[in-house]
């Protein structure tokens, strides 16, 4: 049986509910700038973001560019948008169910909290700030920051030296199989999946589908996985 020490996150789709909070900014960004963009019907502008975007991997830049090319609007531009997005998003940003109730009974259990994620250091923060939950966390690693990207695994040592635990005592938790899970097992820690509508299995610990079920994993000390 380990004797957890330490809990570490990915943002995105794990803390974060980009899907819901992207759907929000859309619609909420096509309100402020329906002059320019009433040519598409809101749906269809919406749909088409959402499937350039691919869950967040490319970044907008070229997901406006696109948009605007298709459309065939002159009247914005790709950088009004952008700047729009980096601004704005934060006012979207919703949280997974019982995010604040999870987080803050993992801190009362006198556990090290991490985040580690991939993107821009500004922007990720202000979806942390966002989320009312930076309070919680000791140490926070984004990858412009700190000049490293999951799935490289100096990134997750870097953030298990910052709290000063061990690997073998730490876990790390988050949607994606590869940059998440097996890279966190590759650096020594338990990677457990939070499953979604994308990947639904991994060689995971653990997989878990709500953020309450750590508790349970962590109460019994992640047995069975010495």
């Amino acid at each position: 049986m380990r004797n957890i020490e330490a809990v570490f996150f990915d943002l995105d789709g794990t803390l974060l509910d980009r899907e819901t909070s992207l759907v929000k900014f859309i619609e909420a960004q096509y309100d402020r700038f329906q002059i320019e963009l009433q040519v598409i019907d809101k749906q269809i502008y919406k749909e088409r973001f959402i499937e350039l975007d691919a869950r967040g991997y490319v970044w907008k830049d070229k997901v406006y560019s696109q948009l605007l090319q298709e459309f065939n609007i002159a009247s914005l531009t790709w950088e009004e948008l952008m700047e729009d997005y980096i601004m704005n998003f934060k006012h979207s940003c919703t949280g997974f169910n019982n995010l604040n109730e999870v987080v803050g009974k993992l801190k009362q259990m006198d556990l090290g909290l991490g985040i580690i994620s991939n993107g821009k250091a500004n922007f990720q923060m202000d979806n942390i700030k966002a989320l009312g939950i930076e309070g919680y966390f000791d140490t926070i690693l984004i990858s412009e920051a700190v000049g490293l990207r999951k799935p490289d695994l100096r990134i997750f040592r870097k953030g298990i030296d910052a709290l000063g635990v061990s690997a073998f005592g730490s876990i790390f938790v988050g949607d994606h199989p590869e940059y998440d899970v097996a890279a966190s097992k590759c650096a020594g820690m338990i990677g457990i999946l939070k499953r979604n509508d994308y990947w639904h299995s991994a060689e995971a610990d653990f997989i878990i589908k709500e953020l309450e079920e750590l508790l349970g994993i962590i109460g019994k000390g992640a047995e069975n996985h010495d």
